[in-house]
């Protein structure tokens, strides 16, 4: 400790991850998410995942799960790493994989049950979104122990420290960004004004200083020389006929320079 603040000696992924629940009349979940990783880490865009039940999501290519997907049963899940003081354990279950069998569960009230019965000491520490069309949780792998947050009626920030954490200067102000773009949709409904909405927050270069962070980490939108954002989504649940219809766009890069094209969806 330093001046009272956690000097950490690993800096590890951020990312941002916006989840919007039962906000909107018939659309009962909108998540908005950039990923941070490095450069070197190969990637897949959008696609089929597992066939049964049928999944979609990017594909990491070098240890084979995912970090934001949906499933065919409607269930949406994001991962993001949580931030430590020591670098991940490579000997440790991989998060992403762990991911995909969250997602192949049959509601998010169901994967809540699953993780609930994992043991957390098998994975190097993570946050997790599991959410459907009924409900959505916050789940944080931290020092060994899962915690699960149920989220309420609203806008919830995720990143790298606890959920809506006001810690994190990046969290506390995206929040304010991201909970006035939510209004004007509530009151218009127009959905593309809103995706511009986001994707104007999700290409934010502002750098909210946190001392705890190399500068250039501060940012919605990360840019260093071997770690940055690498791809952004927006995902929408619309209820439709007793069901859910997915809209999924994906940015195959950088937000404020990729624009969002449709992706597969289940």
């Amino acid at each position: 400790m330093q001046g009272g603040v956690t000097q950490f000696v690993y800096t590890p992924r951020m990312c941002t991850l916006a989840v919007y629940v039962r906000q909107f009349a018939d659309t009962p979940l909108v998540v908005a998410a950039n990923r941070d990783e490095f450069f070197a880490r190969p990637a897949t865009s959008p696609e089929l995942l597992v066939a049964e039940p049928r999944i979609v999501g990017g594909r990491d290519l070098r240890a084979g799960g995912t970090w934001l997907g949906i499933s065919a049963r409607g269930v949406v899940a994001g991962l993001l790493n949580r931030r430590t003081e020591d670098a991940p354990d490579p000997s440790k279950r991989s998060r992403g994989i762990l991911l995909l069998e969250v997602l192949a569960c049959p509601s998010a009230e169901a994967a809540c049950r699953f993780l609930e019965q994992i043991d957390g000491d098998q994975y190097n520490a993570f946050n997790l979104l599991v959410a459907d069309a009924h409900g959505a949780w916050a789940v944080q792998n931290k020092a060994g122990a899962m915690h699960l947050v149920a989220l309420d009626t609203g806008v919830h920030l995720i990143s790298n420290l606890d959920i809506n954490d006001p810690t994190c200067p990046k969290i506390a102000r995206s929040h304010r960004l991201f909970a006035a773009a939510g209004e004007t949709f509530a009151g218009d409904g127009d959905r593309a004004r809103f995706r511009g909405g986001l994707q104007a927050i999700l290409s934010d270069h502002t750098t909210a200083f946190d001392p705890r962070l190399p500068d250039a980490l501060g940012a919605i939108c990360v840019h260093t020389p071997t770690f940055g954002t690498r791809c952004s989504s927006l995902i929408f649940a619309t209820s439709e006929g007793g069901g859910t219809r997915w809209d999924h766009w994906f940015a195959d890069g950088p937000p404020c320079t990729a624009s969002y094209a449709p992706a597969l969806t289940p």
